[in-house]
């Protein structure tokens, strides 16, 4: 699959269609990665979090692809925030991983009620610094939330994965993300499933011939952000990557970006207090 690329502002290229794993069960993540990358996938996003760290790591080694053909994200979970307690899970998980080097390390979220992601952020930096991530960066953070981690950082994150779909759009976080040079990720890209059934969507699909979840992925790669679609069903995912042969009009992107409502489907990282990561 001919998959575009975003070039990253530390000059790391990152597949601009992955594949996201969140709910994914351990017993079933191997094979589903498995046969995702079969199908012409090169990006899948994990967390430790998600509790299928090991189920990438094997279908990663049994791909038999080239480590360097495979762009792997993954998230350090929000009770290992704090200096000492991230650089072990980082090393927890690339074990679980199989790999030496992880190309993208997140923080998972802000979690503002711990006050840590600052000094997290340092042991980021040290990792990057080692070699041990090609990349660095956040997942939710607000505009202060990056403001302030970009006044203390050395390193400014490469990347900020946010939910981001038609009918939530986050602008203001977007702009400010943009605005610091950090790349825009979307997770959640079609909202769960809801956004793909609005009348102005399936009229854009209906004309092209193609799916739905195809319109709206086509939608964030014309805005040039990152996207993970997640989903457990083969025929979906593998469709999912005809998105990049789609071709939009400025009118199909105006209809689509006249859906925002504010629907809002995960946590609000403002006040998200919890220091683990499951549901």
């Amino acid at each position: 699959m001919n998959i575009p690329t975003v070039t990253l502002h530390n000059g790391v290229e990152i597949p601009q269609l992955g594949l996201g794993v969140f709910q994914v069960p351990e017993d079933g993540t191997q094979a589903l990665v498995e046969d995702a990358l079969a199908s012409g996938y090169r990006h899948i996003d994990t967390a430790a979090g998600y509790y299928n760290e090991d189920g990438v790591g094997a279908a990663l080694k049994a791909s038999g692809l080239p480590r360097e053909d495979v762009f792997v994200t993954t998230k350090l979970r929000n009770g290992d925030q704090g200096y000492d307690k991230a650089l072990k899970a980082f090393d927890d998980s690339r074990t679980a991983l199989g790999v030496d080097v992880v190309d993208l390390y997140l923080i998972h979220w802000p979690v503002p009620s711990l006050d840590l992601y600052v000094e997290t952020w340092r042991a980021f930096e040290k990792l990057y610094a080692d070699g041990a991530v090609r990349a660095i960066g956040v997942s939710n953070f607000l505009p202060d939330h990056l403001d302030r981690l970009v006044a203390a950082a050395d390193v400014l994150p490469v990347v900020n994965q946010v939910e981001v779909h038609p009918t939530f759009q986050q602008a203001d976080v977007l702009a400010s993300t943009l605005g610091h040079g950090i790349a825009v990720e979307a997770y959640s890209p079609l909202g769960r499933g809801a956004d793909l059934e609005d009348p102005a969507v399936t009229a854009i699909a209906e004309r092209l011939g193609a799916t739905p979840a195809q319109v709206i992925l086509r939608w964030h790669l014309d805005a040039g952000r990152i996207v993970i679609p997640k989903s457990v069903t083969p025929e979906r995912y593998r469709a999912n990557l005809a998105a990049v042969d789609l071709e939009l009009t400025d009118t199909d992107r105006a209809a689509i970006d006249a859906l925002e409502n504010g629907n809002r489907l995960g946590a609000d990282p403002a006040v998200a207090a919890f220091t683990q990561y499951r549901d």
